[in-house]
């Protein structure tokens, strides 16, 4: 996979110990690649971290704040890694009305700090900072957003994701730009995701769970929001396969120009669903009931995000595997069985295999 990219290659990934990062910190383990891992302390939240033994299979990690840039400055510098992947982030809507000033200086102030100790960077590095789906300016008049469209954001945590944008433009431009540059940077913008292990607050399939485990109905808000649902490993899918594409030596100058910038993976166009489908579809392999949220000052929240993935498609050839009803139906497979009892490795170890064997059928290019 990825054409043998990260077999015995150096990958530093920021936020190792999240949903994300643990799913993504465990595919490379099996793809051959060395992991550092930079991250604060897994939090009682961070169970797939400890569910898949993480803490035990990455050698070097390192229990250290974004914000802290000599930290990681001199931890990146000691591990001289071939990638980086930053997910690090406050990654909550909710949360950001709750501590605006630290959900800026998390995702602002954090990935400058990763990309200020790469200026001057010794050696051939490929760079994805993951942002987010709601780094676009809110325009309800828009249909799908491409990566061109302006970005912005209503809430503390959009309006942070926008500004990381930003930044990575500007040290692209300033830092990582022209003939016989060694590091190079792209970011990677994608929509809700879903996948087993995840237990965040103010999550739906996580609120899901909690709910039908303990016998309780399922509370609703803003079902009739539409979300470019994913499962987890297709935008990882396309992080890895832009990483790798960006670190071929012998692509020419301008293919690396192209590729070393922004790219939506989202679903595609016609798998959009709204929150309360989503929720319905969900409870058809859990079981369970719901109910319509009655709270009426609830914090903005965009009534419509859907991703435009042509550039993907057409610089990457990369594309979504799986649709809407086998991203539910394996996210669910997942939960119950490791609620049954199934080993959380093998259980998630099961999800790649299935990914991989119809990206393989789908003839998708990371996968052939």
């Amino acid at each position: 996979m990825f054409e043998d990219a990260y077999f015995s290659k150096r990958v530093l990934v920021t936020g190792h110990t999240g949903f994300k990062g643990g799913w993504l910190s465990h595919w490379l383990l099996s793809l051959g690649a060395e992991v550092c891992g930079f991250s604060l302390e897994p939090q009682s939240q961070d169970l797939l971290y400890g569910q898949l033994g993480l803490n035990n299979r990455i050698p070097y990690q390192v229990q250290g704040d974004i914000r802290d840039g000599v930290l990681l400055s001199k931890h990146i510098h000691k591990f001289e890694p071939d990638f980086v992947f930053h997910l690090a982030a406050q990654p909550l809507v909710r949360r950001s009305y709750e501590i605006p000033d630290e959900t800026f200086e998390i995702n602002v102030v954090g990935t400058v700090n990763l990309l200020q100790a790469l200026v001057g960077y010794k050696k051939p590095c490929a760079v994805v900072v993951v942002t987010s789906d709601k780094c676009y300016r809110d325009q309800e008049t828009i249909d799908f957003y491409r990566e061109e469209d302006p970005l912005g954001g209503h809430d503390p945590y959009s309006a942070s994701k926008a500004c990381a944008e930003l930044v990575v433009s500007a040290y692209r431009s300033s830092f990582f730009s022209g003939h016989g540059h060694l590091v190079r940077l792209a970011s990677g913008r994608s929509g809700n995701v879903l996948g087993g292990g995840d237990w965040a607050r103010d999550r739906i399939v996580p609120d899901i769970m909690r709910a039908v485990l303990a016998g309780d109905p399922i509370v609703v808000r803003n079902g009739k929001s539409t979300r470019p649902w994913q499962h987890v490993l297709e935008p990882l899918s396309g992080y890895l396969w832009l990483a790798a594409q960006m670190s071929r030596e012998e692509e020419s100058s301008s293919s690396r120009e192209s590729l070393c910038s922004a790219f939506n993976f989202g679903p595609q166009r016609d798998h959009e669903r709204t929150v309360l489908e989503l929720v319905e579809t969900m409870i058809r392999h859990t079981g369970g009931d719901w109910i319509e949220s009655s709270i009426l000052s609830q914090p903005h929240e965009s009534a419509n995000l859907r991703l435009a993935i042509d550039k993907a498609i057409r610089l990457l050839r990369w594309k979504p595997t799986w649709s809407f009803e086998t991203c539910i139906s394996q996210t669910a497979a997942w939960y119950q069985s490791v609620h049954s009892g199934i080993d959380p490795v093998i259980a998630t170890d099961r999800s790649i295999r299935s990914y991989v064997d119809d990206a393989i059928r789908a003839e998708q290019a990371w996968a052939i």
